[in-house]
């Protein structure tokens, strides 16, 4: 039977086994996962949360690793959660952590994971939430998340990060676009990557625009890179600095994490909810007087909650 405090302690103690292993169980949905929580629970809250997201192609898992670089710099412990894609066959991800970020595979200041996205929209993995939680308990002091890259609809990393990186590149025709169906509109900085190609200042230059334009308390940082050659690294640490001092000040930091756990509730409310009407007998028996006519779906509702 598997000792869930001791392997809590190990974890946070910083064992990558114990990490990974805590992690494996939030994915599997096992059911130890209440206890583990419940073990987590006093030593999480500490950790900068930091989403990167943004079109497939402009370079999110180079810029990753550029921040990762960075961040070891300073001597902070990260944590990397990469959500992939994932396979048809065997639901994983089909992309490896340790192929994605080569340099940092043997750093033990490094805890990285990717995780799949199981058909999850939104660029996220369901369990992503209680992943974060396992990362922070296990002492990185900053957790990036690098989302599936799904386009305009990965909006639902401006929930669950503290900041969140909008990534664009010089020459994708879907970059400035995706920010007039809503994509861009959730960046806390915005980084023009692969800023040594044609066209970068244009792209540069609209950004300005739409931030001149906006409405919102906070106006984003614009940071050109070149993650491929480490260029722009300490500017986008700033930008990020910066960003998160504003938090701080303005209580947005803590409503932002409030928001955050209140959907995390409810999404495991819903998922137990969901679970225990599919096991209800009376389910089938209301869907077949539906079918017949004899009743309304509402009101089939209402009698199954009720």
């Amino acid at each position: 039977m598997m000792d869930v405090a001791d392997l809590v302690e190990r974890a946070r103690r910083g064992h990558p086994r114990a990490v990974a292993r805590l992690i494996s169980l939030v994915e599997d949905a096992s059911p130890e996962l209440r206890e583990v929580m419940a073990a987590l629970a006093p030593h999480t809250g500490r950790a900068r949360v930091i989403g990167l997201t943004g079109s497939p192609g402009v370079g999110k898992s180079t810029t990753t690793a550029m921040l990762v670089r960075a961040l070891r710099g300073q001597g902070r412990r990260v944590g990397v959660l990469a959500v992939d894609p994932s396979s048809p066959f065997t639901g994983g991800a089909l992309l490896g952590d340790r192929v994605r970020m080569q340099d940092h595979a043997t750093d033990d200041g490094v805890f990285i994971r990717s995780m799949a996205s199981r058909g999850h929209l939104g660029g996220l993995a369901w369990a992503t939430p209680q992943a974060l939680r396992v990362l922070d308990a296990a002492g990185c002091e900053v957790i990036l998340v690098e989302t599936v890259g799904v386009g305009q609809a990965e909006v639902d990393i401006a929930g669950l990060a503290d900041t969140t990186l909008v990534l664009v590149a010089p020459g994708m025709g879907d970059s400035i676009q995706a920010a007039k169906a809503g994509i861009l509109e959730i960046a806390d900085v915005f980084v023009v990557n692969k800023a040594d190609r044609e066209g970068a200042q244009s792209t540069v230059r609209d950004l300005r625009n739409m931030v001149a334009l906006a409405t919102r308390d906070w106006k984003p940082a614009i940071v050109p890179t070149v993650a491929a050659r480490n260029e722009g690294a300490d500017d986008l640490v700033q930008a990020l600095d910066k960003h998160q001092a504003w938090l701080e000040e303005s209580g947005e930091l803590q409503r932002r994490r409030l928001a955050r756990v209140r959907d995390e509730i409810e999404a495991i409310a819903l998922t137990s909810l969901r679970v225990d009407l599919r096991d209800d007998g009376r389910l089938d028996t209301l869907a077949d007087r539906v079918l017949a006519g004899s009743l309304d779906p509402y009101t089939a509702a209402d009698e199954l909650l009720a």
